[in-house]
């Protein structure tokens, strides 16, 4: 497991590098799946996690498989992620972060989201989203991308753990 960095922590702020997708099988990659896996059932609250959160400026994102209600998970990994489409409605979405810890904002994110990425196997596909997960796709690619919620969040406060 690898610390969660926090976002005073300068990796945070660049622009994670891609894949090749012939690195995807590789140890080293499936290493940093794992270690962001372990990282992110470390922590009760979390719903995902990139790469850069565990000082891996990859362009990967992991989703916590608990979040989904369907009987059928969908990929959990998101090797090169990038939205394809976004719906003109938005939606103010009340949004929090492990490396922003304990601040929780208002952001404004698109009610419905396509992502187009590369599974752990190097295979690639296309995910349609709404609600939480269109969210934590925004939220996940604005990390690939240096952004943190805390930059465009609204009425921002910091809430007790306990």
């Amino acid at each position: 497991m690898k610390k969660i960095v926090q976002q005073e922590d300068p990796i945070l702020r660049k622009i994670a590098k891609p894949f090749e997708v012939k690195e995807i099988s590789s140890t080293s990659t499936q290493k940093i799946i794992s270690e962001m896996f372990d990282s992110l059932t470390s922590q009760k609250d979390g719903v995902a996690l990139a790469g850069p959160q565990i000082g891996h400026s990859r362009r990967i994102f992991v989703v916590a498989e608990h979040i989904f209600t369907e009987s059928t998970v969908p990929p959990l990994v998101y090797i090169n992620p990038e939205i394809i489409k976004r719906s003109k409605d938005k939606k103010n979405m009340e949004e929090g972060c492990l490396s922003c810890r304990w601040w929780y904002g208002k952001t404004k994110r698109a009610s419905r989201v396509t992502v187009k990425a590369f599974d752990q196997d190097g295979n690639q596909f296309e995910h349609d989203a709404t609600g939480l997960l269109a969210q934590i796709f925004q939220h996940e690619i604005d990390h690939l991308d240096g952004i943190l919620f805390i930059d465009h969040a609204k009425s921002l406060k910091e809430i007790d753990p306990e």
